[in-house]
């Protein structure tokens, strides 16, 4: 496969109905409440194709079930599979995570190079797994040697263990972020929006009535750099239309205040 088979890009000529999300393949895993911890991760991010090879508590599992909670459904289909060829021979690409070198010369990737590169070969046409290791010691050279690549997340060098769910956690947010276009930053509004221009120059005429009654302004020779600097700060705060009108309403109430104790009341 070249490299343009592998862009992104690609992702727009494919309508998603056509695509096959990846396969999560947890091998050997040990605990049933990892189990339907990873199935849950995996609904969390719209990823709904597991497999379980092999795990050592048996199979149904009810303490993966519980914890399951609502991606329960996931695990109906899971398997059980008798080893990992098994559950991955329908994969054309597989890639196999490890926090450690096993001495094996295969492409090591992260999680965002790995997922990357798994969109493309399913823009592509091709169905890809992902297999992650039991909790004690991960996957084995036997595991390894049938994956085409390795993904290792980067975490502390002097504690790299995972626990499993929180793996099939990293890997499943990875896919969802690149799905789709995510912002990194937005605005959310509380039943209002931004003041306008003419209501912050409002806001603005406001304060610098008050202000001056009060003699904020002086001296006279420095007034016009202290009004442009206020007005300059109302226009650089992105003030939204009830945060105007609160300061209007606070000016309005210290100046009631103000004119009741100057009138002795």
């Amino acid at each position: 496969m070249n490299d343009a088979e592998m862009t992104p890009s690609l992702l727009a000529d494919v309508a998603p109905a056509d695509q096959v999300p990846p396969v999560f393949v947890l091998v050997r895993p040990q605990m049933g409440e990892n189990i339907g911890g990873a199935a849950r991760a995996m609904l969390n991010f719209g990823l709904e194709r597991l497999r379980v090879v092999d795990p050592r508590d048996g199979w149904p599992s009810p303490k993966a079930v519980a914890m399951a909670s609502g991606a329960g459904r996931l695990l109906e289909t899971a398997g059980p599979y008798a080893d990992v060829q098994a559950a991955i021979g329908d994969c054309d690409y597989v890639f196999a995570t490890t926090a450690r070198g096993r001495e094996l010369t295969k492409p090591v990737m992260t999680p965002e190079a790995a997922m990357m590169r798994a969109r493309g070969l399913i823009a592509a046409g091709k169905k890809v797994g992902f297999l992650f290791g039991p909790e004690r010691a991960g996957l084995e050279n036997d595991d390894l040697v049938l994956a085409n690549a390795i993904v290792t997340v980067p975490v502390n060098p002097d504690f790299p263990s995972l626990n499993l769910a929180q793996c099939v956690l990293l890997l499943g947010y990875e896919w969802q972020r690149q799905t789709g276009v995510v912002s990194a930053e937005e605005m959310v509004f509380n039943r209002t929006d931004f003041a306008s221009r003419v209501e912050v120059e409002k806001l603005g005429d406001h304060f610098e009535e008050k202000l001056t009654a009060a003699g904020f302004f002086y001296p006279p020779a420095k007034v016009p750099g202290m009004k442009q600097s206020l007005r300059n700060m109302w226009a650089r705060l992105g003030l939204t239309k009830a945060e105007a009108a609160t300061f209007h309403g606070m000016l309005r109430q210290i100046a009631r205040h103000l004119g009741s104790d100057q009138r002795g009341e």
